[in-house]
């Protein structure tokens, strides 16, 4: 149905807004046919940002005509085929990279523009689409990468996670949001999609419903990570299962027409929701679903981050799934065909991606877990990885992206080795790093944050550095990371990294996160400590 874009008389809306009222994101699927025939050259430049409803960006430098793609994976969960097909995009096109992405998808890179055709069959033979995993629309849905096996589920959500996916895909109705527009949606009592930085999340709970005690969701909105970070807040209703796909309708509707579209910086549903409040925006949702009940009680119990290694026990009996360690999500064809053939052998074939850029292999009978842990590949990619490669996190950075600042997933992963190496511990320390404020490796939420910068070195030459944060969780609500002063060039991070974490293994109690160590002696004895160690090396 046609909806009234009525920001349309509104002098002060961005460029972008100008351009998309001109012509819809999703016409770029039109367009692809021709341009795909008569090479990079036939693009005009006015047309390269469209690209990124189809799933595109143009890597660095973009004058190249090469393409980043993301392919949309709804809750992560892959099947045989789908997993087969993306391997060989990566091997056909892609020049042998295979990211998984920190919202469960699947990124290549090296791709052209004649290409397109046959990725798009490709993927549309085996039920994918890249269209939304770029783009002011709907990104793809973050769910539970355990989804209808989980015995920490109330609920299977794969049905709805469905419903809500493929109503919002190729939709015109909501193609032409102010900005990007990032859903999750997830039973798991552990918080297993992250649910305070999406811009609208359904996580579990539980209310008394005419006598009956009822499993369903609470709502929160308004996360979202970059330069200006915002936590999710809940709103008081509750949503029984039947009425997710209403409810993510109608907030989607508000921030079309309501959010904000003349500065881009300020065009996140978080802006709109830190300046309406949650009381202004559950009543606007209620004009638009009608009653919903009010809050009943929250069924979360603490936050996993999105990590689940090891051989752990179905909730159906007999059946085991495999948590497993790919570092910083990067993997050859080859590696993710290897995978594939084991989960076929033990499994039913699927994999599923999470949030963490790990992977899980489900579905693998009580008989088969000792065969399939003696597999050779489980030595690269290990069911229980060391206490850094296990729990590190990158962002694609300056390889291939065009707003990175630095190099970061091939630093992050050497870096993490190292300190496997140098610094033993009790516990995981789980360290994101990033390339620039837009946080796609999700910087805010580690417990030490790594953001790339530039800054100039001792002899007045520009460099590549990085900020240094600690302290984050998505725990109890969920908490930022704070910011240590001074800047660290990169090719002195390894030594300062490894000299932090030993003060902490040095002053720990034990058993003690890294969280709440910095919780408990608060971030100046870190400060002391980083301020020494620069002036160390910087002798």
């Amino acid at each position: 149905m046609a909806y009234e874009k009525f920001w349309a008389g509104n002098p002060a809306i961005n460029k972008t807004e100008t351009r998309k009222l001109e012509k819809d994101g999703l016409k770029i699927y039109d367009d692809i046919p021709y341009y795909a025939e008569h090479g990079f050259a036939s693009i005009p430049t006015e047309e390269w940002d469209m690209f990124k409803w189809a799933g595109l960006y143009l890597q660095r430098p973009k004058e190249d005509g090469y393409f980043m793609m993301r392919v949309c994976v709804p809750s992560g969960m892959l099947t045989y085929d789908q997993t087969v097909t993306l391997a060989n995009i990566a091997k056909d096109y892609g020049r042998g990279v295979y990211d998984v992405t920190t919202r469960q998808a699947i990124q290549f890179h090296w791709l052209t523009i004649e290409q397109m055709p046959d990725i798009f069959a490709r993927l549309d033979k085996v039920g994918l689409s890249s269209a939304g995993a770029c783009g002011d629309i709907t990104r793809n849905i973050v769910g539970n990468p355990l989804t209808g096996i989980d015995p920490n589920e109330l609920f299977d959500t794969s049905s709805i996670v469905k419903e809500v996916y493929e109503y919002f895909q190729f939709n015109e109705d909501f193609s032409n949001l102010p900005r990007k527009y990032k859903l999750s949606i997830s039973s798991n009592v552990h918080n297993a999609s992250n649910a305070e930085i999406n811009c609208l999340s359904f996580i579990p709970a539980y209310k008394e419903l005419n006598g009956e005690r009822v499993a369903g969701f609470h709502v929160k909105v308004g996360g979202g990570l970059s330069a200006v970070p915002f936590l999710a807040e809940t709103l008081d209703v509750f949503v029984t299962r039947d009425r997710t796909l209403d409810v993510a309708v109608a907030i989607t509707t508000i921030f079309r027409d309501y959010g904000y579209r003349e500065k881009r910086h300020r065009a996140r549903l978080k802006f709109l929701v830190a300046d309406w409040g949650t009381e202004k925006l559950k009543e606007k949702l209620i004009e638009l679903t009608g009653p919903l009940p009010e809050k009943g009680e929250d069924a979360t119990k603490g936050w996993n981050a999105g990590y689940f290694y090891g051989i752990h026990q179905q909730k159906q009996a007999g059946l085991n799934y495999v948590g497993i360690n790919v570092p910083v999500g990067r993997l050859t064809p080859d590696e993710v065909l290897e995978l594939a053939r084991i989960s076929k052998k033990y499994g039913n074939g699927e994999i599923r991606n999470c949030n963490s850029q790990n992977v899980i292999i489900p579905n693998i009978p009580d008989q088969h877990v000792e065969a399939l842990q003696s597999e050779e590949i489980f030595k690269k990619f290990p069911i229980a990885p060391s206490k850094f490669i296990g729990y590190a996190v990158s962002c694609t950075g300056i390889e291939y992206c065009n707003l990175a600042l630095v190099e970061t997933k091939e630093r992050m992963k050497r870096i993490a080795e190292q300190l496997d190496k140098q610094v033993e511990l009790d516990v995981p320390v789980r360290i994101h790093m990033v390339g620039c404020p837009n946080s796609c490796g999700q910087r805010q939420i580690a417990e030490i944050g790594l953001q790339g910068i530039k800054m100039k070195n001792k002899d007045k030459v520009m460099v590549e550095a990085f900020e240094i944060y600690v302290g984050g969780t998505l725990d109890n609500g969920g908490k930022l990371n704070a910011k240590l002063k001074g800047k660290v060039e990169a090719n002195q991070l390894d030594f300062v990294l490894k000299e932090i974490l030993i003060y902490f293994k040095d002053t720990k109690i034990a058993g003690e996160s890294f969280f709440d160590y910095v919780e408990r002696i608060g971030t100046e004895p870190l400060q002391e400590r980083l301020n020494v160690i620069i002036g160390s090396v910087a002798v």
